[in-house]
This record gives C-alpha cells, sequence and structure tokens, in this order.
C-alpha cells in the first residue's frame, strides 16, 4: 500500500512539474517561437550526428587501444622469449667454444698421431723392402737352403770326427762278464732313501778300449789287492775324459766343468764349491760358491781321497749329460758314464743327428 503512495506521488509531482514547465505562448510570437524550436531541433540532431561521430571515434579509439595494449602485451612476452632465447643462446654459444676447444685440441692430436701413422708407415713400407729383400736373399743361392746344407755338411763332419772318436775308444758290451755298477760308492747312499739305487746285475758289462770301470772309489785302498785294478780303472776314466773333451771341442760346447786331461792322471775342474765335499754329505754335492777360485777334482784313486775321486767321476757325467741335453737327449742316469757315453756316441752317428 504505502509503494501505490508513493508511486502516486511521484506522479503527481511530475505532473505539477510539467505544469510549471509550460510556456505559454501569445500567436503573434507563435512563427518566431516555431523557427527557435526547428533551429534547436536542428541544432540537436547536429548535435547527436555529433554525439554519434564521436561515440565512433571513441570506440575505435578504445578498439585501436585494446589492440594496442594487446600487442604491447604480446611484445612483453615475445621480449621474454627473446631474453630466454638470448640466455640460451650464451649457454650454447660458451658450450660451443669449450667443443670447439675440444675438437681443436682432438684435431691436433689426430694430426700428430696421422705423422706418426705417415712415419709409421714409411717405416714399415722400408722394413717390408728390407725384409723382402732379406727373403729374396735367403731364397737366393746363398739363402736359407745354403746354409741348411752348410749346416748338414757341418754335423757330416761332426759325425766323421766322432766316428774317430768311436774307433779311438770304442765302447762295447762284452757279454760273460759279471757286471759291476759304475761308482758303487753311492750303494750305500741308495739304501738311506736315494732315488738313484742301485741297477740290477745286468749280463754283459760295458767297457772303453777293453777296460771296465770296476773300481769302486769309496772303499779304501785297503780293501784292493790287485793295484793293476786301480790303474786300469783310472785309465779308462782317462779315456772317456778324453773323448768326452773332444766331442765337446768338435760340437763347439763349452763344458760346465773344464777338464784338465793327463791320461790315467786326469782332472776335473769345478767352480762352483767352495769347500771340498765329504763323504758324510756327498748327496749334497751341488755347492754354493762363494769364490771364483776353481776346484781340481782326480779322476784317479790312487793317493787320492776316495770322496774326491767319486765326485770327479760324478762332475764327468754331468758332462756327459750336458752333451746329451745338447743333441735332446736326456740321461741314462747320475752313475751310467760309460752307457751315457755310448748313448751319445750313437745319438751322434746315427740319421737322425744329421736333420736336427
Amino acid at each position: 500500500m504505502e509503494s501505490k503512495k508513493k508511486v502516486v506521488e511521484e506522479q503527481n509531482n511530475n505532473n505539477k512539474s510539467h505544469e510549471e514547465n509550460v510556456k505559454i505562448v501569445n500567436w503573434e510570437d507563435y512563427q518566431h517561437e516555431v523557427a527557435r524550436l526547428s533551429s534547436l531541433s536542428a541544432a540537436v540532431n547536429e548535435a547527436n550526428y555529433n554525439k554519434c561521430l564521436l561515440q565512433e571515434k571513441v570506440n575505435e579509439h578504445l578498439q585501436s587501444e585494446a589492440k594496442s595494449l594487446s600487442w604491447s602485451n604480446q611484445l612483453d612476452e615475445m621480449r621474454e622469449k627473446l631474453e630466454a632465447r638470448k640466455l640460451v643462446m650464451g649457454n650454447t654459444s660458451m658450450n660451443l667454444k669449450v667443443v670447439q676447444e675440444k675438437a681443436k685440441k682432438q684435431e691436433d692430436q689426430l694430426n700428430s698421431e696421422i705423422r706418426s701413422l705417415l712415419m709409421a708407415g714409411t717405416s714399415l713400407s722400408v722394413a717390408s723392402r728390407s725384409l723382402q729383400e732379406e727373403n729374396n736373399s735367403l731364397a737366393g743361392e746363398r739363402g736359407y737352403g745354403h746354409l741348411k746344407n752348410v749346416q748338414k755338411l757341418l754335423r757330416m763332419r761332426q759325425q766323421f770326427m766322432v766316428l774317430q772318436i768311436s774307433l779311438l775308444y770304442p765302447v762295447k758290451v762284452v757279454t760273460g762278464h759279471t757286471f759291476e755298477q759304475e761308482l758303487d760308492s753311492y750303494s750305500n747312499n741308495s739304501k738311506s732313501g736315494n732315488p738313484f739305487g742301485v741297477k740290477p746285475v745286468d749280463a754283459g758289462s760295458l767297457t772303453i778300449s777293453g777296460l771296465h770301470l770296476t773300481v769302486l772309489p769309496s772303499k779304501k785302498m785297503s780293501f784292493f789287492t790287485d793295484k793293476k785294478e786301480v790303474q786300469s780303472s783310472a785309465t779308462a776314466l782317462g779315456y772317456v775324459a778324453h773323448a768326452v773333451s773332444l766331442i765337446a771341442f768338435y760340437l763347439e760346447i763349452p763344458l760346465r766343468y773344464p777338464l784338465r786331461l793327463g791320461g790315467s792322471r786326469t782332472y776335473i775342474c769345478d767352480y762352483a764349491p767352495s769347500v771340498e765335499p765329504t763323504s758324510s754329505d756327498f748327496t749334497s754335492i751341488s755347492l754354493p760358491s762363494l769364490s771364483s777360485k776353481p776346484m781340481e777334482f782326480p779322476l784317479f784313486l790312487e793317493g787320492q781321497d776316495t770322496t774326491r775321486s767319486a765326485y770327479a767321476v760324478f762332475l764327468l757325467n754331468k758332462d756327459l749329460e750336458q752333451l746329451l741335453n745338447f743333441i735332446g737327449v736326456e740321461s741314462l742316469g747320475p752313475r751310467q758314464v760309460l752307457a751315457n757315453l755310448k748313448e751319445l756316441l750313437n745319438n751322434i752317428l746315427s740319421p737322425d743327428y744329421i736333420n736336427l
């Protein structure tokens, strides 16, 4: 109800104001007033037209401002992206410089390696030519074939010289003779565990120029009733020593234990021991060298210590073993002097020796 009263009051007020605004015009002034109103209407219309134009301009300006603002924002974004790109490009440029430096170093290293390879290639080419020349020389008349022929002639000559030795000092097997083991002085040591035990009695016995090695160096002279047997064994050992010395000379092999020849009074030298071996310590034959002065051991028993004589025969057998090993043959044992000598002669005189 109150709202309706308010609406009615407002309408009344509007009517009153309209009545107050009503202007009464006289007829004489009517045309003049109509003209004035017409001009005012034209002015209002022109003002409205100008208002519309101005509003359109304002709108266009606002649109242009909006576009300008949008472009400005885009430009800001592009500037940020450009700065980020610049930063990335800066980092990339630094990395590129590092990579370029590494590439430069690697290039220098590669160049040096290439130069080294070129030098090596040149050296290889020279070596290849030299090798080809050497191959040509080896394939020529004085090449490898000639060397093999010369070696065969040399071995044939050695065979001939060794054949003379075998004729000068023949090593034969005499049947029907009781075989006595050479260097029977080792029999006591073999009983106490020496791995080189005495071989069983054989039906035959080896002799050199008809002489047996039947003397037992470890026994005392008072046990021998026949001095001739002692002298015979000394002579046989002298023959063996002379034969070994000649074979080593013909084969051009320096003996580990040199010989001082004297027939039945031959000595053998040992540069290793500084003390003389004793019968109680005979198994330790390889003694440490404390002086370079050689020691001589007799290859005969008369008037000598039996231990020294036994050691001398052992060293003589080691010389035989050295010669056997030189031609690729194993020794028959540490006490087989004549057997090793016969084995040495047989292998050198065999046809296989020429083709070694």
